[in-house]
């Protein structure tokens, strides 16, 4: 039964949660969008419960380290806008097959990329946040990728300040998500038994972001992402096309 976790499937899926777990901790979002692609083409049953489950893991550690810079009266609207946004991606996993589900998930990934190069900026209103949260609900709980639609918005905080805001968003987020994703049979022990081994993957990948980044020039590390993104999002939509 361990096997599982030995296998080279598994190995490589902890390899991804690695990278995502850095480039999250380093940036404030991100794993899901460096790691699903891949995973999905790994095995479908990795997007979206797993990795939400490690999101929230990775979430709580960025939350509690960032504590000070939260602003849970700002995120309100967002929350709230978050349940019937992950209501609503709970429907499409059920209704879409997995060849779609792969050209929706690559599609994601290249918008998040389009809109972090983005040059104009929007203000966070409470609608704004409203309309933000509800989308980082459709997308995180049909993809696991809720985090664009909220960076965009708060992208022009200060770093800490941003990267407390959206671990403490994406706690709550990741719990609603996996709430929808239980009845709709997207989160059993099953997914839960193939998490177990990404967890010291993430945890490794947050450690290293803490010692490493703060050296490290903020907008390399955020190129380097977003090019990881873009080549894993275009691989997704091109195994989606051939597939259909």
């Amino acid at each position: 039964m361990y096997a599982d976790w030995f296998t080279v499937e598994a190995l490589i899926a902890a390899s991804l949660i690695f990278l995502g777990s850095f480039v999250q901790t380093a940036i404030g979002f991100g794993l899901a969008i460096v790691a699903a692609p891949l995973l999905f083409l790994i095995s479908p049953d990795y997007v979206p419960s797993p990795i939400c489950l490690v999101a929230l893991f990775i979430s709580i550690l960025n939350a509690l380290k960032h504590r000070s810079n939260i602003e849970i009266g700002g995120l309100k609207m967002a929350l709230i806008g978050r349940v019937p946004g992950s209501i609503a991606g709970g429907v499409l996993l059920v209704m879409v097959s997995t060849d779609l589900l792969a050209l929706w998930l690559g599609g994601l990934v290249l918008f998040a990329v389009v809109v972090s190069l983005l040059p104009f900026r929007i203000e966070p209103t409470p609608m704004r946040m409203g309309v933000a949260g509800f989308f980082s609900g459709f997308f995180g709980t049909s993809s696991a990728i809720g985090g664009p639609p909220m960076a965009l918005l708060l992208q022009h905080q200060e770093a800490n300040q941003l990267r407390g805001n959206l671990s403490a968003f994406f706690v709550f987020s990741s719990m609603i998500s996996l709430c929808v994703q239980m009845p709709a049979g997207f989160l059993t022990l099953h997914h839960v038994w193939i998490t177990i081994p990404l967890i010291p993957a993430a945890w490794l990948g947050y450690c290293l972001a803490r010692l490493t980044t703060q050296s490290l020039p903020k907008e390399k590390i955020r190129i380097g992402a977003l090019l990881l993104c873009f080549i894993s999002g275009a691989t997704a939509v091109w195994q989606g096309i051939v597939a259909a």
